[in-house]
């Protein structure tokens, strides 16, 4: 199945956070906080959003920011141009 969000809109695959402490210490799924970090998979056509991002870019989002959606088993979430804090830059 394909998804192609609408206006400014993008859709999101969240990255998953360390589950160990540098000092080795197991940090447990129910410890554990949403990622708020993830990578663009595909982009709405608002020109806000395809003049700043691309597919494959690394974005910071608001902690709450977004609706979450389940394709093919892979968790995902469709976040509005707004609720995009920051695209990181390696």
């Amino acid at each position: 199945m394909t998804i192609k969000p609408i206006g400014d809109r993008i859709l999101v695959e969240p990255l998953e956070m360390q589950k160990q402490t540098e000092g080795g210490i197991i940090i447990p799924d129910t410890a554990k906080e949403k990622p708020i970090t993830g990578k663009v998979i595909e982009i709405g056509t608002s020109e806000d959003v395809t003049s700043n991002f691309k597919v494959g870019d690394k974005v910071i989002y608001a902690k709450y920011g977004g609706d979450e959606i389940t394709i093919d088993n892979k968790e995902l979430k469709i976040i509005q141009f707004s609720d995009i804090l920051a695209k990181i830059i390696d």
